[in-house]
């Protein structure tokens, strides 16, 4: 059996203020290639340069991936703020189509942080734009120094912070053989209403959604709110999560010949 090949969304980023490039984090790379043992293929989030038919006919999975940016309020109905920027509405125009097309045909789609957050916005729920304002919820975001800083070590940065409890039974319970992990936490944005297919798997402490799947999809369609791409070679739970992946993926490889493909573009 051929080695799985696994789309990992890219992100708009501008250097020097003048070169607009798309980048991804190494360690979702890494992740891919040495936990879930597939070939890791970066694509652009860019509407009119990615072509999600070919796309899907290329890769065995998708990796959506965190980023500094937020989805756009306006696909769940809320009002853009510039409190709440950057936004990066090319990501999300490719994002949001194929998520729905990997769901409906069976494509191993696993989401991590904005990829949570976007897995839960195409199906027609809503993100708040930070969580922390919320009553009784804890800051969430990224640990920072008391000049106001972000920390600049990221054994700290991405440290377990809190609790993440699964429901009894559940997929991830029975994917992790317990009901309850630590995990870091690096997000301001976060689940404020679940969409029509998404099911709630993992909460905080504090109530926090951090673990979904999506209902009757007809293969591996989980997403988590933390960054379990940081340490998925030491970190037990992380390494499962991605291990799990890349048996779905290439469970996916032996089954491609029978795959239907929609119209993914819509």
């Amino acid at each position: 059996m051929r080695k799985p090949v696994v789309g990992v969304i890219a992100n708009t980023y501008r250097i020097e203020n003048r070169f607009d490039v798309q980048t991804t984090g190494e360690r979702n790379l890494r992740a891919v290639a040495d936990v879930a043992g597939a070939l890791p293929l970066i694509f652009p989030g860019l509407p009119d340069v990615t072509d999600l038919s070919a796309l899907l006919d290329t890769v065995d999975g998708i990796l959506l991936t965190g980023a500094r940016a937020n989805v756009h309020p306006t696909y769940f109905g809320a009002e853009p703020h510039p409190a709440h920027e950057p936004y990066d509405l090319s990501r999300d125009a490719v994002a949001l189509p194929l998520i729905r097309a990997c769901v409906e045909m069976g494509v191993p789609v696993l989401g991590i942080c904005r990829g949570f957050q976007e897995m839960n916005v195409a199906f027609g729920g809503s993100l708040h734009p930070e969580i922390r304002d919320l009553p009784g919820r804890m800051n969430h975001r990224m640990p920072r120094l008391l000049t106001g800083e972000i920390h600049p070590d990221p054994e700290v940065l991405f440290a377990d912070r809190h609790e993440v409890r699964f429901v009894p039974g559940g997929v991830f319970a029975n994917l992790f053989g317990c009901e309850t992990i630590r995990v870091n936490s690096l997000h301001g944005q976060g689940i404020l209403e679940p969409g029509e297919r998404v099911v709630i798997e993992g909460v905080a402490e504090d109530d926090t959604i951090e673990a979904i799947r999506i209902a009757d999809a007809p293969g591996f369609a989980l997403g988590v709110q933390w960054h379990a791409e940081f340490d998925p070679q030491t970190s037990v739970v992380n390494r499962a999560l991605f291990s799990s992946f890349g048996a779905a993926l290439r469970q996916a490889v032996a089954l491609r010949p029978g795959r239907i493909r929609p119209d993914a573009g819509r």
